[in-house]
């Protein structure tokens, strides 16, 4: 019988939904677009998204739009995924982005915990302030934090802490004055020595960006002024990564040109 990824379960409680899944490049592959209609996370919010890849297959979730995080008024907002991907299973993890909006108080967590034979591919872009409408991020919070698990080891994990006047912000250290940051993660049973050399010849149109190769990951950073040259970026660094950690060609989302 030919191989097929299907959504076996979708549940949910409140606005946060899963659209009908879809399968652009055959039955192996299953694409689906998380969608949270209200646009928008509010102070007070608590988001959750649970993720459950069976053995051998291959799931691929992204979003229509950045999501955006508005002024807290004194409540904090959060949001939490937890993914678990099996033995010979695929995830991949691509979102259009995140804009923190100038007093926010947000705080992110997701948790990757993969099996010895999994491979994950994903990204995270985050813009502090309302780049488009000139607003700077001056007040409020953004707490951040990834883990990703390999069998019972952490074998990756960061946490972020930026407040509105951290010096961080402006510290050739930290973002150096960008309002834009993101990480790219691949993790797979082997990753190819040619791989890293294939990512480095790839440079975002504007701001920068670097690659390095850890023991069981190869990581990029994207630190600049915008969210479209970060995403571009990261797009052709799994363009490069996803033939030769999977096997398939990256076949952007349709939903990235809407």
């Amino acid at each position: 019988m030919p191989s097929r990824t299907t959504l076996a379960r979708r549940e949910h409680v409140g606005p946060l939904v899963v659209q009908k899944p879809l399968h652009p490049e055959g039955p192996d592959v299953c694409q689906c677009i998380v969608v949270h209609p209200p646009g928008g996370i509010a102070g007070g919010d608590a988001i959750e998204l649970d993720v459950t890849v069976g053995a051998g297959a291959h799931a691929q979730l992204t979003t229509p739009g950045a999501a955006k995080w508005y002024r807290a008024a004194g409540r904090r907002a959060s949001q939490g995924i937890a993914c678990r991907v099996a033995d010979g299973a695929v995830l991949e993890w691509l979102p259009q982005g995140t804009i923190v909006f100038d007093g926010a108080d947000a705080a992110s967590t997701l948790r990757v915990e993969l099996k010895p034979d999994a491979t994950y591919i994903g990204w995270d872009v985050v813009c502090l302030g309302r780049t488009a409408s000139a607003e700077p991020f001056t007040h409020g919070e953004w707490r951040q934090r990834i883990d990703i698990v390999r069998g019972d080891a952490l074998v990756w994990s960061e946490r972020a802490v930026l407040r509105g006047d951290s010096p961080l912000l402006a510290s050739p250290a930290g973002l150096n004055g960008a309002p834009v940051f993101g990480t790219f993660v691949a993790m797979a049973p082997a990753l190819p020595d040619e791989l890293l050399v294939a990512c480095r010849v790839f440079d975002p149109a504007q701001g920068e960006g670097a690659v390095t190769r850890l023991p069981q990951a190869l990581v990029a950073r994207y630190r600049g002024n915008a969210i479209e040259s970060a995403h571009a970026y990261f797009a052709a660094l799994w363009a490069a990564v996803r033939p030769a950690l999977t096997g398939r060609t990256a076949v952007p989302p349709r939903i990235w040109a809407t």
